[in-house]
């Protein structure tokens, strides 16, 4: 007997079948969203070939939908921003996919690279801008699905939780 622990565990959990939850085929929580995100940035066959970059405007492009929510691709050549924005009653998880991307609220502002997520619920006020000398590319989960982006000029924002990668 373990004398970490009075817990002990006899045979092998895995063959308890009725245990277990069969997969999603659609995520439906943050953590799943999140994870989403990551598998779509790690499959970079998925998008890279799909990326234009447009000097005029930013360049977005709906890669995605499954019920109840989207995921977009956007691309940002140096000094193109988002505009001070929320996004309605969706919530959603911002993944920088390549490059540099520097995010402002209320709070400040925070330098995200490639890799950084951040996940923010409804009501959530940013901006997002390229302020680095290179092209950016991001990936934009939105749950429910994007119906509109009201445009603010002054903020009073929740804040968004950073990601923090497995």
């Amino acid at each position: 007997m373990n004398s970490d622990s009075d817990l002990q565990i006899a045979g092998d959990i895995l063959e308890v079948q009725h245990l277990l939850q069969p997969a999603r085929e659609h995520p439906s929580t943050v953590s799943e969203f999140v994870g989403l995100a990551r598998s779509i940035a790690a499959d970079r066959a998925q998008w890279a070939g799909i990326v234009q970059y447009d000097s005029a405007s930013r360049w977005y492009h709906r890669l995605h939908q499954g019920p109840g929510y989207e995921v977009w691709l956007l691309s940002w050549v140096p000094g193109q921003g988002s505009g001070l924005h929320d996004h309605g009653l969706s919530a959603g998880v911002l993944t920088v996919l390549e490059g540099r991307l520097t995010e402002r609220t209320e709070s400040g502002a925070r330098s995200l690279g490639a890799g950084a997520q951040r996940a923010f619920g409804p009501g959530y006020v940013h901006e997002v801008v390229n302020d680095s000398l290179e092209p950016a590319v991001s990936l934009h989960v939105y749950y429910p699905g994007l119906t509109e982006m009201p445009m603010h000029a002054t903020q009073s924002a929740p804040t968004a939780v950073d990601v923090v990668p497995a």
